[in-house]
């Protein structure tokens, strides 16, 4: 049991740099996370000597190793969150008339690797493999609202980490934390136009046994059409039975 804290260091550790743009010097990794120095450096020899993070020598950083990359690959192959997911989308879709996802933070975006389309509804950018940035994205806002601040302010630290798609949407870390914190105020995630003109998306966060989010869940819907109150309360069950499913309840 006495091993445990430093596991737990360990996999946070482990995740802080896999939402890196690139590798990180150990002070940062240390304050960000809260973990003494002298204990992050023991982590991450640690974690070197498994392949899990690389040392950059000359650069004086950290960044993900190889076996992180396997593990990554063996969560791809098994796709468990996308196999609960299934059949609560569905229900989602025949609930509410409209197509649903789900998707999963990646770096500043979010990757899609679930769609349930609703019949006679068109096709969507957010098909299966897509990649779009997250602060523009419902699903991408349920995610972020729900993250540590110091790893929002790690993946947006200046408005040179922003960018556009039709000309609205947050354009800098001020702008970024007012729309989080609506989102956390209103218990869900909307963006109007912001990817798509004319289309609209609602979303909720799945969250893992710590609270913290693993993907969102979201449908969208053309914005003539809009129930957002029905719509809404639709994405949260959906996210919160995920939610418990991923937990094994």
């Amino acid at each position: 049991m006495s091993q445990v804290p430093a596991a737990t260091r360990a996999l946070r550790v482990l995740r802080f740099l896999a939402a890196q743009p690139e590798p990180v010097a150990v002070d940062r990794i240390a304050r960000e996370l809260g973990i003494p120095r002298s204990t992050t450096y023991h982590l991450l020899q640690a974690m070197a000597a498994e392949g899990f993070v690389v040392h950059l020598a000359d650069d004086r950083r950290f960044g993900l190793g190889v076996a992180a990359f396997e593990v990554g690959s063996g969560y791809a192959r098994q796709a468990p969150l996308q196999r609960i997911a299934r059949r609560p989308l569905a229900a989602l879709v025949d609930r509410t008339g409209h197509s649903a996802h789900l998707a999963v933070p990646h770096g500043r975006d979010v990757l899609y690797v679930l769609e349930e389309r609703a019949p006679g509804r068109p096709s969507l950018v957010t098909d299966v493999g897509v990649r779009l940035p997250s602060h523009l994205t419902a699903s991408g806002r349920a995610i972020l609202a729900h993250l540590p601040a110091s790893q929002v302010r790690a993946l947006y630290p200046d408005r040179e980490a922003f960018v556009d798609r039709t000309g609205v949407g947050p354009g800098s870390p001020t702008a970024l934390r007012a729309v989080l914190a609506e989102t956390r105020r209103r218990g869900h995630a909307i963006e109007d136009g912001e990817v798509t003109a004319g289309l609209a998306s609602v979303a909720a966060a799945v969250l893992d046994h710590n609270g913290l989010p693993v993907a969102g869940v979201a449908i969208t819907y053309p914005v003539d059409e809009a129930e957002p109150e029905r719509l809404a309360a639709a994405v949260v069950a959906t996210a919160a039975t995920l939610s418990r499913r991923l937990h094994g309840r």
